[in-house]
Parts: structure tokens; C-alpha cells; sequence
């Protein structure tokens, strides 16, 4: 009988010990964190003859949801952070040049002033900010008016990617029914 008494006593213990272990993860957030690459999938096949990345853009995508995004739940002719959450990370892996200004290699922030027919770009120092609240002008880079492109069909979910001419790469952010265009000379 004490033998049982042991065995039970021991298990119950066992058990004690690893619900205690059990850690609570968060549930997949709303707006999960993707990466965009240029050239795209540059990472995917670094070893090989595939170049390595100049440009990695590291965002929060939101999702339509049935929403009025510009506009509405982001607000024309205010700083918005380009995604959610955290405000959305640009890293240039080598020199490039952004509205004729030269940007050194680095990590910077990318904001934006969203208008109807236009949109004021923003390469900002500041990181590590949670939206765009604490944004501090004074620490812009360069600042860039690109014009809207509409597009016929939503885009759930913002989403960037980009497009190539020539030495220019083209940062393509889209949501809703809108795209916007940012040149980065590359050389």
C-alpha cells in the first residue's frame, strides 16, 4: 500500500511540476509581421548566383476587414506608420539614392502622409517606436511625394513588395483599392 501511496504522491507531483512549465503563448496576432526583399527571394538563395539583398522591409500587414482604410481608419494628412503595430523598418544593405537625396546603409523607419491623390513618403531614423506617436519629424531623412495608384480589386491585407527598372527598384506598398510607388536608385 505505501508503494501505491508513493506512486500516486510521485505522479501528482510530476503533473504539479509540468503545469507549471506550460508557458502561455499569445494567439497569432491580427496583423502578423511579414518581410520583403530586393532583389525578391534574395535571401532564399543567397548561395547561389542570385545577388544579396540591398533592400529588406520588415512591416505589420493589416487587413481590410470590410473596412474604408484611406481616408477613414487611416486618416488623409496624417503620419501613419505603414502597417500596424510596430512602425515598419526599412534596411538598405548599401548606399541608395531616394528623391535625389543619398541614403548610407542602414536601418531606418518608413513612414507615410497618405492623401487622396498622393502620398508623402517618409525615411525616418527613429526605430523601435510603436506606431506613429511618438514620430519625430526633425529626424526625417528625405521625404518623397509619390501619386496613388488606384487598383480595381481590394488588397486584404497591405502588403509590399517590389518592381524593377532598370537600376531602380521600386518599393510597392498596396492596401485596399490603392498602391503607391517609391523609386530607390540602387547602384
Amino acid at each position: 500500500m505505501k508503494k501505491f501511496y508513493l506512486l500516486a504522491v510521485t505522479l501528482f507531483a510530476a503533473f504539479t511540476v509540468q503545469a507549471q512549465d506550460i508557458v502561455k503563448f499569445a494567439p497569432l496576432d491580427a496583423s502578423p509581421v511579414d518581410i520583403s526583399y530586393f532583389p525578391n527571394k534574395a535571401v532564399k538563395f543567397k548561395k547561389t548566383d542570385n545577388p544579396n539583398p540591398v533592400v529588406k522591409v520588415l512591416y505589420a500587414r493589416p487587413s481590410v476587414k470590410g473596412r474604408t482604410i484611406f481616408g477613414d481608419v487611416v486618416k488623409f494628412g496624417e503620419v501613419w506608420r505603414v502597417g500596424a503595430n510596430e512602425n515598419t523598418e526599412v534596411k538598405f544593405y548599401k548606399d541608395v539614392t531616394i528623391g535625389g537625396k543619398k541614403i548610407a546603409a542602414g536601418i531606418y523607419s518608413l513612414f507615410a502622409i497618405p492623401e487622396k491623390d498622393k502620398w508623402t513618403i517618409i525615411i525616418n531614423k527613429e526605430l523601435d517606436l510603436w506606431g506613429s506617436y511618438a514620430y519625430d519629424e526633425s529626424k526625417d531623412v528625405v521625404r518623397v511625394s509619390v501619386p496613388v495608384k488606384p487598383v480595381s480589386e481590394v488588397i486584404e491585407a497591405l502588403s509590399i513588395a517590389f518592381t524593377t527598372q532598370g537600376n531602380v527598384a521600386n518599393l510597392v506598398i498596396g492596401w485596399d483599392k490603392t498602391t503607391v510607388e517609391l523609386p530607390i536608385t540602387v547602384k
